[in-house]
């Protein structure tokens, strides 16, 4: 089989990477979803390496199946790839190595470098590299040291930890970058298309980490017969002939989930970590050879695992974690036009949770709780955004299920006049405070002519703090409050200080703020696009407030 051709992106990752390598630097990043071609990147790098390439993986199944497409992809002509884990020793004339990195114990790495000068090595799944075992070999290869002269290329779908670890403490620069949602607008990966099931399993008492939930706690709460029942049925009656992953939260759930599905009718398998080799193997040989429909699963196949033809991927199991997300759908975005798959479903399934998770729609800049139901999301990211066009992120959307069609509706009907400022501050000034929303409010005064103030009290700092609200007198921070009430009752006590005029400008009975709009503040709101019926120079002023805090900038042509 000849070397594989490459897609422009391909030639321009490996063009970013010749070029800061010439610049000096010795250890990138690329940053590639599932399904690219990173093997096709990294062999034709091999292919170009005048001395001997290292390619690092971690399970044994990734390290055959690295060599494999490392030697499809060179060609016949490209040179020897050997194995070294386990048993298997390289062969000290080969040109490209495939190791497992926690096989490399310094014993063994001595070894292989005694016979291997690499000038190249590249770390499949490099969002691992910060881990102090595999530091420890990066270390042994010479890749911190200031005279090294090999490169250290790493590939990752998700190049944020969720544990917050930053991959700078190996790697000195991303020299390129290709999302998920640009790959699949290119056509390199197939569309996603989404559910949102609603469960009634309840998340309350499970607390979350900094990487992401506790798993014995979720493990209990979403392991639960009726919560599994629910998970199966649905995949039942939307997923259909798909063949389909299911991610789980623990062995124990793994093994339940695959029992609800054959319950219901669906030939279904489980695998995990701790399965022995020989029969994962077989359960995926099942599951290739289409005997299995579903497959549940926990930690075993959100990395490496390649098969184009699933086309259904079920979340069992909810994540606060948007790398563990990514990693988890990426195994049905890749392209089967042998298969007729033309797009991967995702189940989202969703408990009973004041949690921040991760769904399909948050990779698209949607909320979390938006139901799709069963959109393209992509035409649904459009179609928000023309929603948002209108009042931005004005609207106070619900915690619980919503719909893109009740989102566009709230946008279409929503008002920033009838914005009300709250009565216990209506209660404690008398002045003509305009509501901006959640951001705040603003005061309008005017001095002469058409001269005109405008001092804004802005929810700027976090719930509590002493500077959560700021007041921005005419653009200009003045002071910072940690109450509404204390920031309105310090504009209003500054304001008398500046005399009758002031005070009596300010005041919400003034005269002028119930007077026709001026022609200028009209021809604003005409050219701004604002909508909204503003009839007095009151209500004018309110809008081009409220447009300038919460209207999505207009982007230059």
């Amino acid at each position: 089989m000849g070397r594989f051709s490459l897609r422009p992106y391909q030639r321009e990752a490996i063009a970013a990477v010749l070029d800061r390598r010439r610049a000096g630097v010795r250890r990138m990043v690329i940053h590639l979803p599932t399904g690219a071609g990173k093997t096709v990147i990294f062999s034709e790098l091999a292919r170009m390496a005048r001395q001997p390439v290292l390619v690092l993986a971690h399970r044994s199944e990734l390290v055959q199946q690295a060599a494999d497409k490392v030697r499809r992809a060179l060609g016949p002509a490209g040179g020897t790839v050997t194995i070294e884990q386990a048993g298997a020793t390289a062969d000290p004339s080969a040109k490209v190595v495939v190791a497992s990195i926690r096989s490399l114990h310094e014993d063994r790495l001595a070894r292989l470098l005694s016979s291997h000068r690499f000038g190249l090595v590249v770390y499949d799944e490099c969002h691992h590299a910060t881990a102090d075992g595999n530091k420890a070999v990066l270390t042994g290869l010479g890749a911190f040291a200031p005279d090294w002269t090999g490169t250290l290329l790493g590939f990752t779908a998700t190049p944020v930890r969720a544990d917050g670890v930053g991959l700078d403490e190996v790697f000195e620069e991303l020299v390129y970058t290709r999302g998920m949602p640009q790959m699949i607008a290119d056509g390199w990966l197939v569309p996603l298309r989404g559910f949102r099931i609603a469960t009634e399993a309840s998340l309350q008492s499970v607390r979350p980490t900094r990487a992401d939930l506790v798993l014995e706690e979720l493990a209990e709460a979403i392991d639960i017969e009726d919560r599994n029942a629910l998970v199966a049925r649905s995949i039942q009656e939307l997923a259909r002939d798909r063949r389909t992953l299911a991610f789980c939260v623990t062995v124990s759930h793994a093994r339940r989930l695959a029992l609800a599905l054959r319950t219901v009718g669906l030939a279904a398998g489980y695998v995990h970590g701790e399965m022995p080799q020989d029969e994962r193997a077989a359960v995926l040989a099942a599951f290739a050879a289409g005997r299995l429909q579903v497959l549940t699963n926990v930690g075993v196949l959100t990395e490496g695992f390649d098969d184009p033809g699933v086309s259904c991927i079920a979340m069992a199991r909810p994540t606060r974690s948007q790398a563990l997300y990514v990693q988890c759908i990426g195994r049905g975005t890749r392209l089967s036009p042998e298969t007729g798959k033309s797009d991967c479903l995702v189940l989202d399934f969703a408990d009973v949770s004041d949690l921040e998770l991760v769904t399909l729609p948050v990779l698209y800049g949607m909320p979390t709780h938006l139901d799709l139901e069963g959109m393209d999301a992509e035409d649904a990211r459009q179609e928000y955004s023309g929603a948002m066009q209108r009042w931005g992120d004005a609207l106070e959307l619900p915690p619980e299920a919503i719909t893109l069609q009740e989102i566009k509706d709230r946008a279409a009907s929503f008002d920033p006049l009838s914005q009300a400022v709250h009565p216990d501050l209506r209660a404690i000034s008398a002045n003509g405070w305009a509501s901006l929303g959640r951001m705040g409010l603003v005061l309008h005064i005017l001095r002469r002519g058409d001269k005109m103030t405008r001092i804004e009290v802005l929810a700027r700092g976090k719930p509590g703090r002493k500077d959560r609200w700021q007041v921005v007198w005419d653009g200009r921070k003045v002071a910072a409050f940690s109450k509404v009430e204390a920031a309105v009752e310090a504009v209003d006590f500054e304001v008398e200080k500046k005399g009758r005029k002031w005070a009596e400008s300010a005041r919400e009975t003034a005269a002028w703020r119930r007077s026709p709009v001026p022609p200028q503040l009209a021809q604003d709101i005409r050219t701004q696009g604002i909508p909204g019926d503003a009839r007095t120079w009151q209500d004018a002023l309110q809008l081009l407030s409220f447009a300038a805090h919460h209207r999505p900038k207009r982007r230059a042509r």
